[in-house]
């Protein structure tokens, strides 16, 4: 069969945006031409495949993995794993964002979390967090699309708002008490607030009824409109976030702002927000006294790096 593509990049992208931003994070960072390979999944994807295998793909997905074959597909996920080894059975290399379930001595380069404990090996790369697509460009075009953020009288502080992975909505007490702890911990900012799919409508009608009165930017998940999430990483001085997502705790720390983690997790979250201050990058609010110096950190580019000079690309 033929039809395909001569782009020499692909990303297998998962319909969550959390797990594809990964993927294409890194192909950004490549500056080369790269072909979206867009997934969806049939119930078979619920399978631990322990080869490689389409199987978990739906018929419109599998339509679109045609040759000819690139010589590089990213991807990330354990879903898209059995994918991408799949095409690797083609002669493709393989790089793979995240936990595979099986497979990782078969992909050419596996980009681990170091609070994921990775098991060292040749073809590991670990991490501090996640990759993602907030580069310095990313920002640097944002503050120019998002111009009228800077209005609001400095500091501004960005609090982004998630919520638990696996439960319905941010808790009551935390959703209560979130925004009087930040502005006791910057009294005089203006607070560009967005909360997302996972926070719920009560949790985020007591997150604006607490605004009131004050110099603030609200976007609630659902709005009308453009998103003004990259504005508000562009133009803060400070961002707090919740612990509760890996993809907003990485994407905080890629800009020049200090990171403030404003709860306390468990398990896999709270090992990655352990991994951002062992790296100088996060703070807990709780303790934090003030904005401290901080270096952008850009992981996806470090990944980047490491795929040209271990010529996957060649």
């Amino acid at each position: 069969m033929s039809g395909g593509t001569t782009e020499a990049v692909w990303v297998l992208a998962d319909p969550r945006a959390g797990t594809a931003n990964q993927a294409l994070g890194i192909a950004e960072r490549l500056g080369v031409p790269f072909r979206v390979v867009e997934l969806g999944w049939s119930a078979w994807a619920r399978v631990p495949w322990p080869w490689p295998t389409l199987a978990g793909l739906d018929a419109a997905a599998r339509a679109r993995i045609v040759p000819p074959w690139p010589r590089l597909v990213l991807s990330a996920g354990r879903r898209s794993a059995p994918v991408a080894l799949w095409l690797g059975q083609r002669g493709v290399r393989t790089v793979h964002a995240m936990r595979p379930g099986f497979g990782a001595a078969r992909f050419d380069l596996l980009v681990l979390g170091r609070h994921d404990r990775p098991r060292p090996a040749p073809n590991v790369i670990e991490i501090v967090g996640a990759c993602h697509r907030v580069s310095a460009a990313v920002l640097a075009q944002a503050r120019a699309e998002w111009a009228e953020l800077a209005a609001l009288p400095s500091p501004r502080v960005a609090v982004l708002v998630g919520g638990p992975v696996r439960a319905e909505g941010l808790d009551r007490g935390t959703a209560e008490r979130l925004i009087p702890r930040v502005l006791a911990r910057f009294p005089d900012a203006s607070l560009l607030v967005t909360t997302s799919r996972r926070t719920g409508t009560e949790a985020t009608a007591l997150i604006a009824a607490a605004l009131a009165d004050r110099p603030h930017r609200l976007f609630r998940w659902g709005d009308a409109g453009p998103n003004p999430y990259l504005g508000y990483l562009a133009f803060a001085d400070a961002i707090v976030v919740t612990g509760d997502s890996v993809s907003m705790l990485a994407e905080a720390c890629a800009t020049a702002a200090p990171v403030f983690v404003a709860t306390r997790e468990r398990g896999r979250h709270e090992r990655m927000i352990e991994s951002l201050m062992n790296a100088g990058r996060a703070r807990p609010l709780r303790v934090a006294a003030a904005p401290f110096p901080v270096t952008p950190l850009d992981e996806a580019d470090r990944v980047a790096a490491a795929i040209r000079a271990r010529g996957l690309l060649d």
